[in-house]
C-alpha cells in the first residue's frame, strides 16, 4: 500500500515495483477508481484551489471499491495500491478493515510540496494547487512500515528499498 499526496512519484514507483519484482503485481489505486466513475454524479469534486471534497455517496462508492481490492488479494493476486489517504488515518483505517487478514506493507511515498507542486504543473493533467495542499495532510496520523522521499530519490530507487523489505518478509 503506497500512501502519498497527488505527483509525489506513487506512480512512477508502481511501475518500477512491478519491473523489479520477481512475481507479477497488479497496480490499482486512486486514479483508477476515480477514472472508473461517471462524468457527473458521483459524489467527487475538485475545487479550483486544488481541494478535492466526497459527498458520502463517493465513501459508498469508494468502500465498495477497497472491498473489490481486498478480494483480488484474497483471490492469490498480489496487488500494488496506489493511494491518498485525504482523510490521513482515518483513510487508512478504512483499508485495515478490508485487508485484516491480509499482509500488507504501508508504505508512505513523501514528497516535498514545492516539489509537487512542479511536477504537477509539468503534468498538465491535475488541478493546480492540489499537490501542495496534499503533500503533508495525507500522512497525518498514518502509521508505516517504511517511507520513501522522492524529493531527491528516483522511482526506481524507491522501487528498490521498498522490494527489498517485501522480499525479505517485512510485511504487516
Amino acid at each position: 500500500m503506497l500512501n502519498g499526496g497527488s505527483s509525489s512519484g506513487k506512480s512512477g514507483i508502481v511501475r518500477c515495483l512491478q519491473a523489479v519484482l520477481p512475481e507479477p503485481w497488479l497496480a490499482v489505486g486512486t486514479d483508477t477508481f476515480v477514472d472508473a466513475l461517471p462524468a457527473s454524479g458521483s459524489g467527487i469534486d475538485f475545487g479550483a484551489d486544488g481541494s478535492v471534497t466526497v459527498s458520502p455517496k463517493f465513501r459508498s462508492l469508494e468502500a465498495a471499491w477497497i472491498e473489490g481490492v481486498a478480494a483480488m488479494a484474497r483471490a492469490g493476486a498480489r496487488v500494488i495500491v496506489d493511494e491518498v489517504f485525504l482523510g490521513g488515518a482515518y483513510s487508512q483505517q478504512r483499508w485495515q478493515k478490508a485487508l485484516g487478514d491480509l499482509s500488507v506493507l504501508w508504505v508512505g511515498v513523501r514528497c516535498d510540496g514545492e516539489v509537487a507542486a512542479g511536477r504537477e504543473l509539468a503534468r498538465g493533467d491535475r488541478t493546480p494547487g492540489m499537490a501542495a495542499s496534499q503533500a503533508e495532510v495525507v500522512h497525518q496520523g498514518v502509521a508505516y512500515d517504511l517511507e520513501v522521499d522522492t524529493t531527491h530519490l528516483e522511482s526506481l530507487t524507491c522501487a528498490h528499498t521498498i522490494a527489498a523489505h517485501l522480499t525479505q518478509g517485512y510485511v504487516r
